[in-house]
C-alpha cells in the first residue's frame, strides 16, 4: 500500500517550532515513452523509486506566505511565484487566509532528471497539510506537474498516462543506488522533441523479484527512451554512463542528466561513489539506499 502522503517524512522540530519535511529524489528505473496526447503531453510507463537522499523543507506559522532558499544548489533558484514550492503553498492557502514561512534547502542539482522541483512541491503539500490541518485538495498535485502525484507518496510506484495513473508494485529487493550528475542542465523540451519515436511499447507487468540479481536482469531488459536524445543534447551523459559501465546496471534517470547504478550492498555502492569522487571530474556523486522506510530517513548530501 502506498504511504500516507500527509505523513510521509514529516515531523515537528519541537525546539525550534518548525515543521520539517524531506523531499527525496525521484529516480526512473526505466522510462518508456508510449504515446503523445493531442494536447502535447507525452504518455509514459515508468517505475519510480525514492532513495533516501534529497532536499529539505521547513515551515513555521506566519501571517503570510514566504519562501527562503539555501543549500548547495540554492543559488539562482527563484523564491518567487515561479517556484513550485511557493505555487503549492499558494494553492493550498487560497481562500483560507493561511500563512507560513517556508525554507527550502536545495541539496539536489537543478534540472537534473530526478524530480527535484516536483518532489519539493509534493513535500510542501504534505508539510502544509499537517501544519494547517487541511487535506490536500484533489487534483492539486497533478495541476502542479505530471511528476507531483507520484512524489506525493514518495514510495515505489509504476507511473503511466502522463504520470497520473499510479499503481503499487511488488516490494523491491534491498539495494543501494549511486547517483551521478555532470552538473550540466538538460532542457526537457528539447529531449522530448528529439525522440525518434513517441509510440514505443510499455514494460511488461512488474514481477515479484526474488532477489537483487533477478531485479537487475529484468530492469536490464527495459530502457529509458529519453536517453538517446538527452545524450545528443548533453554529451557528458555518455561520459557518465561510460564511467559506470562496469556496474550491475547503469542508466539515465528521467530526461537527464543524472545517471544511476544499482548495487547489492552499501559497501559496493560506496566504493563506486568514492572511486568517482577520487577521479575529480567535477561531477555530483551521491549514494544511498534504493528505498527508505519513509522520506524522513534521508541522508545528507
Amino acid at each position: 500500500m502506498a504511504a500516507d502522503p500527509a505523513a510521509a517524512g514529516q515531523r515537528q522540530d519541537e525546539t525550534a517550532g518548525a515543521w520539517i519535511e524531506r523531499a527525496p529524489a525521484k529516480i526512473n528505473l526505466y522510462l518508456h515513452v508510449t504515446g503523445q496526447r493531442a494536447d502535447g503531453y507525452h504518455l509514459l510507463d515508468s517505475l519510480a523509486v525514492f532513495p533516501s537522499i534529497g532536499d529539505l523543507l521547513e515551515a513555521e506559522p506566519a501571517s503570510g506566505l514566504s519562501l527562503a532558499i539555501d543549500g548547495p544548489f540554492g543559488d539562482g533558484l527563484p523564491a518567487d511565484g515561479d517556484n513550485l514550492v511557493l505555487r503549492a503553498a499558494e494553492a493550498m492557502a487560497r481562500g483560507r487566509g493561511l500563512g507560513a514561512a517556508l525554507r527550502l534547502t536545495k541539496n539536489l542539482p537543478i534540472a537534473s532528471g530526478i524530480g527535484g522541483g516536483s518532489s519539493d512541491a509534493a513535500g510542501a503539500l504534505r508539510l502544509l497539510s499537517r501544519l494547517w490541518d487541511r487535506p490536500i485538495p484533489p487534483g492539486l498535485p497533478l495541476s502542479l506537474g505530471a511528476d507531483v502525484p507520484v512524489c506525493l507518496g514518495a514510495d515505489a510506484q509504476r507511473m503511466q498516462g502522463i504520470g497520473e495513473a499510479l499503481s503499487t508494485c511488488p516490494p523491491l529487493p534491498d539495494a543501494w543506488i549511486v547517483l551521478v550528475n555532470p552538473l550540466q542542465a538538460v532542457p526537457t523540451g528539447a529531449v522530448f522533441s528529439g525522440l525518434a519515436s513517441k509510440t514505443n511499447p510499455p514494460a511488461p507487468d512488474l514481477p515479484a523479484f526474488q532477489g537483487f540479481e533477478e531485479m537487475i536482469l529484468w530492469l536490464g531488459q527495459q530502457r529509458n527512451d529519453l536517453e538517446a536524445p538527452a545524450r545528443a543534447q548533453c554529451p557528458a551523459i555518455s561520459r557518465v554512463l561510460s564511467a559506470l559501465s562496469d556496474t550491475p546496471l547503469a542508466r539515465m534517470s528521467g530526461s537527464g542528466a543524472t545517471c544511476f547504478s544499482l548495487f547489492p550492498s552499501e559497501s559496493a555502492a560506496q566504493a563506486c561513489a568514492e572511486r568517482l569522487r577520487r577521479e575529480e571530474r567535477g561531477w555530483w556523486v551521491a549514494s544511498a539506499p534504493l528505498q527508505s522506510e519513509t522520506p524522513a530517513a534521508l541522508e545528507p548530501v
